[in-house]
Order: C-alpha cells, then sequence, then structure tokens
C-alpha cells in the first residue's frame, strides 16, 4: 500500500488534530488532576503534534495521522509523568501491591479476588478501593519499559509497533518483544470479564472512564478502581 508524502501546513494539520487533542486531553487529565488541567494537556499534545510534523518520516511505511496520533499521546502522557503526580508512599503501596497480587496469584492458582487482595493488604474493602482510585498516574508499559527490556531499541523504532504498518517483518519478532506479547495475551485472559470489558472499552474503544460510566451503569469512580485493579494484575505478570 503507497503511502502519500503530501503533508498540508502545519496550521491546517494542528486545526485538523485538534478534535482529537482535545478528546485525548480529557481522557486521559483524571491521571494529571489536580496538578495539570485540560488546557495543561491540550498544550503538551499540540508539541506533540508540531514534533510529529517536523520528524515525520514517509520512508518508515507507516500513515503521519497513525505517527502524529502516538506523538500527541506520548507528549501528553509525558506531561503528566513529568510532574510527579503518585508521591513516594504511593508508590512503596503500589510496589506492596503488586507483591501481593503475585503471591496471591502463585498460591491460588489464579487471579485473586479483590476482596482477597484487601485483606492481604490488611485493609477493609473500601480503603482498598480508595487505595486503588489514588493510584491513577500508575501505568502498564511504557516506552521506558521496553527500553529497559530491550537496550537497542530506539525511540524511532518504536512506531514500527503501531497499527497502520505495513511491512513483512514481523515487529514483535524482529525486537525480540514475542515473550512480552504472550505474556500479555495470557495475563488479559486471568481477569475477570468486567476487567477485560472495562479495559476494551477505555483503550480500544477509546471511551473515557465518564463514557464507560455511563455504558456499563457505574459511577466514575468504580471504573477507575476497576481499571486500575486490573492494570496491576497485568503488570504481575508482565513485569516478571
Amino acid at each position: 500500500m503507497k503511502v502519500s508524502n503530501y503533508r498540508p501546513p502545519l496550521e491546517k494539520v494542528v486545526e485538523d488534530f485538534l478534535p482529537r487533542i482535545n478528546h485525548l486531553a480529557s481522557k486521559y487529565a483524571y491521571l494529571g488532576y489536580p496538578v495539570l488541567s485540560k488546557e495543561d494537556l491540550v498544550s503538551a499534545g499540540i508539541i506533540g503534534l508540531i514534533e510529529a510534523y517536523k520528524r515525520f518520516d514517509p520512508s518508515k511505511k507507516v500513515n503521519f495521522r497513525t505517527y502524529a496520533e502516538y506523538r500527541i499521546k506520548g507528549a501528553i502522557l509525558d506531561e503528566i509523568r513529568k510532574v510527579d503526580i503518585i508521591p513516594r508512599s504511593v508508590r512503596d503501596k503500589i510496589s506492596e501491591l503488586e507483591q501481593k497480587i503475585r503471591e496471591l496469584h502463585l498460591r491460588l492458582g489464579r487471579m485473586p479476588e479483590e476482596e482477597e487482595v484487601a485483606e492481604a493488604l490488611g485493609m477493609t474493602l473500601e480503603e482498598y478501593h480508595k487505595f486503588l482510585e489514588s493510584i491513577k498516574g500508575v501505568s502498564f508499559v511504557d516506552i521506558e519499559t521496553l527500553k529497559q527490556k530491550m537496550p537497542d531499541l530506539e525511540e524511532e523504532d518504536i512506531f514500527e509497533f503501531l497499527p497502520g504498518v505495513h511491512s513483512q517483518d514481523d515487529p514483535f519478532e524482529k525486537y525480540q518483544l514475542r515473550e512480552i506479547q504472550e505474556k500479555l495475551e495470557k495475563a488479559l485472559e486471568l481477569l475477570t470479564e468486567k476487567e477485560r470489558l472495562v479495559l476494551a472499552l477505555y483503550y480500544y474503544e477509546d471511551l473515557s472512564m465518564k463514557e464507560i460510566a455511563k455504558v456499563l451503569g457505574y459511577t466514575e469512580g468504580r471504573i477507575s478502581q476497576i481499571h486500575n485493579q486490573a492494570i496491576m494484575k497485568l503488570r504481575t505478570i508482565i513485569n516478571r
């Protein structure tokens, strides 16, 4: 499939992508709240778009929109990471949570129920739910994680993993990430149906937490809890 080399003027590109940037800023605003506003994330997204416009290489055989969205989302998430939303005490608690989930998974032979995790942490279910909401900034696998696992992986090569790449090479094979892919597939099978649904709606259907809450009939806070618990379960498998 031939990829067009034509790009309209930057002003037109920004105008065209602004609705998408606004959507992504709204979607990820909860991660930076209350330190960052949606407007802060919109600004970061625009900067990411400008960088994409400057650095885009048509020879990579990926269309500009795919590459630009990757850059926009990366710039927004980088902005959130810069302010270090999660306090050290919470990071320590996240490590403890991962460890408890891992221990329970090995002992039970299945992923633990939230009541079992809460008990292992010495929390009531209500306290556990509040804790899950407090770890909004935790991520699953980002560029830095990939770089740690694959030291030779260049940032510019990462977009080879994006949808829309037309290549005869299997990128997971090329960069020896098949093990990560297989771990992820197995880990997803261990989640509850509700957790898989929330992840699918958030990451694949591109709905916001608020939109998912409306679809499933839960509060936005409860959707955040389910999402974060699912992410923590995935981390225990993928980061072994």
